[in-house]
């Protein structure tokens, strides 16, 4: 359970209840107390009311929601009997979900080798490398390598050819930045881990995004930070969410979180991408609480559905507040290994100095790789990958429709995820199907703090266009088993409240 207990308020959770979609109505015969016990279900299940939030009092919601407060205490025991809550005398009750309800916890990593050709795998969005232009970038660098090689070959904070390439793309993206801004990492976790441990200390409370990146989440749960989840505020599964900046302001000043971890441009899982707006009312409020906020960016370049995004979050911070995380495995390929952290100079000095005491340096080679990559073939290669994702989601996208009409999405504006909304089927049941149709599955509540999304799963862009039938096809047929074994027991078959 999350270890910041946030309190919904009565006219709150009265709105969100109005919002609770139940897939799968009965008529108005039901008792009260069940569709109340469902639709808490669901907006749990959702993420839309966080794991660990505490619940109104019996008699205040009864109030709010002009319901006997017989009928919130009946919803209340059900609720705890099917695991939706935990209580405690005196003190209140809170969130919960059901012992046992987590995902396998394989699906988001690599398919191995001896499985490749028979299994379509799902699990992982990271795209194969762009061959051509890989081989010429490694053959050039190799042909610069023997100048580094007559030394140590420890770069704590970089080769400066590559951090001079980092810095001049960040200015033109429109964040003027210099090479001592920027520190070369082994990869985008590395460099959010090194935040981490140079930033926060082991009991101290980070904010994060709900759903957000799974492998993230469990970084910083490893790391013994305090999570504090903020839902996304969304209209409907076909519709791309943005933040919920009440509730960020309400984290922010309740919780004062030490960092706040986001990923506002093209969002993984859900795809969506940040305006200006809300990325300059975050920092505003972020500033007023003290919060650092540890912007991810390492979609950012894969605007393969919009004209011109927005600038990078740092470029609206006037405070030197955002720190960014890049890498090059989206854009290029993940087998380099290559990512960076943009920061004042002297935080790129700490983070330097932490960093000697664990990874040392990123490889010089990777780096050359990286180096001509991004610094004299961008152009190319961005293109590449963006016309590779357009036909991808061209591809998929209507399959899906076709054959899975009850799965519900939105399509991105960029990046390589797709947030799937399965109408009530377990994200669990369809991985543990997946295994017997040939399918790899990345659960959706993989992606929410302790487990919530469960009604989701998500698809990366990635899919080559000739295998989106095929894809399509094992992935009804997955549905077609799990539901055969057995629908998920949440959100139940209730009615709407008239609230």
């Amino acid at each position: 359970m999350s270890n910041w207990h946030g309190t919904v308020t009565p006219p709150a959770l009265a709105r969100l209840l109005r919002t609770a979609r139940l897939p799968e109505p009965i008529g108005s015969h039901r008792p009260a107390y069940r569709a109340l016990a469902g639709q808490v279900q669901q907006l749990i299940s959702e993420g839309r009311l966080p794991v660990g939030t505490r619940m109104p009092a019996e008699r205040e919601l009864a109030t709010a929601l002009t319901l006997s407060r017989t009928t919130i205490a009946t919803a209340y025991e059900t609720l705890r009997t099917e695991g939706y809550l935990r209580s405690r005398r005196g003190s209140g009750s809170w969130t919960a979900l059901p012992e046992g309800s987590r995902p396998p916890g394989d699906a988001l990593f690599p398919l191995p080798p001896e499985e490749h050709g028979q299994v379509i795998d799902l699990g992982v969005a990271a795209p194969p490398a762009p061959q051509q232009l890989l081989a010429e970038a490694a053959a050039h660098a190799v042909e610069l390598l023997p100048a580094y090689a007559g030394g140590h070959g420890h770069y704590p904070s970089g080769v400066p050819v590559l951090r001079e390439a980092v810095a001049q793309r960040f200015s033109e993206r429109g964040l003027p930045t210099t090479p001592d801004q920027i520190l070369i990492t082994t990869g985008a976790m590395s460099a959010l881990d090194l935040v981490r441990r140079t930033l926060v200390r082991p009991g101290e409370r980070v904010a994060v995004e709900t759903p957000s990146y799974a492998h993230v989440l469990q970084a910083l749960r490893s790391g013994g930070v305090r999570l504090v989840p903020v839902p996304q505020r969304r209209e409907g599964p076909e519709q791309l969410p943005d933040w919920d900046l009440d509730e960020w302001q309400r984290v922010l000043r309740g919780a004062a979180p030490k960092l706040a971890y986001v990923i506002p441009d093209f969002h993984n899982p859900t795809g969506t991408l940040i305006d200006e707006r809300q990325r300059r009312e975050l920092l505003a409020a972020a500033r007023a609480a003290g919060t650092v906020v540890l912007a991810d960016e390492t979609m950012a370049e894969l605007a393969w559905n919009t004209p011109e995004p927005p600038r990078p979050t740092a470029a609206l911070d006037r405070s030197a507040q955002v720190v960014t995380v890049g890498s090059a495995g989206k854009l290029a390929w993940g087998g380099l290994r290559v990512g960076w952290v943009r920061a004042a100079p002297a935080l790129i000095r700490q983070l330097a100095n932490e960093r000697v005491h664990h990874d040392i340096a990123t490889p010089v080679l990777e780096q050359l790789i990286c180096a001509t990559l991004i610094g004299e073939r961008l152009t190319e290669m961005r293109s590449l990958r963006l016309e590779q994702l357009r036909a991808s989601a061209g591809a998929l996208l209507p399959a899906l429709r076709e054959r899975l009409p009850q799965w519900r999405f939105a399509e991105p504006n960029g990046g390589m995820t797709l947030w799937i909304d399965t109408g009530g089927l377990s994200g669990a049941a369809l991985a543990r199907a997946g295994e017997r149709t040939g399918v790899r599955i990345a659960a959706g509540s993989r992606f929410g703090v302790d487990g919530a999304f469960e009604g989701y799963v998500r698809l990366p862009l990635t899919v080559p266009p000739a295998a989106a039938a095929e894809t399509a096809e094992r992935l009804a047929a997955t549905v077609a088993l799990a539901d055969r074994d057995g629908r998920a027991a949440w959100p139940g078959e209730v009615t709407a409240l008239a609230v």
